[in-house]
């Protein structure tokens, strides 16, 4: 099992929104190192936080699973997409999409500020100057050290 950071502005698509759906596809990476650990990394029943970034608080927010293993994001071939990618074709898909499953929501947001100030996260992804992906690996030693922050 492998551990992940994905990030989403819940202005667009939350925690709650998740809670709601409990599996949804997690789509528009438009990344090509974000869709290569989708395609050759990423596996069903791995775990991922949920990040809310670009916000008054951006942080870690809750947790959920890999469920479905990736795929063509169908939203690069609809043209009323914001994710529509006229260069992807069918027949040689550029995108990918995982589906999610809801786990659990945190009783409070774990602030990025309070993760870069923990001397065990300086090698996570997320606290790496100039890191901007929107999928990132984390450690199993990360993931247990963050969950004890909860």
């Amino acid at each position: 099992m492998a551990y992940w950071l994905m990030k989403s502005e819940p202005d667009v698509f939350g925690i709650d929104d998740l809670k709601k759906v409990r599996v949804e596809p997690w789509d528009g990476v438009r990344n090509y190192q974000v869709r290569n650990m989708m395609r050759d990394d990423m596996r069903k029943g791995d775990l991922a936080f949920f990040y809310h970034s670009n916000c008054k608080t951006p942080g870690i927010v809750g947790l959920m699973s890999i469920v479905k293993e990736a795929y063509p994001d169908p939203t690069q071939f609809d043209r009323r997409s914001r994710y529509f990618d006229p260069k992807s074709k069918p027949d040689e898909p550029r995108w990918l999409a995982v589906d999610v499953r809801y786990k659990r929501k945190f009783a409070e947001v774990l602030p990025l500020q309070e993760l870069k100030a923990r001397r065990q996260l300086a090698e996570l992804p997320l606290v790496q100057r100039g890191n901007r992906l929107s999928v990132m690996p984390v450690t199993p030693a990360q993931w247990e050290y963050i969950l004890t922050l909860v």
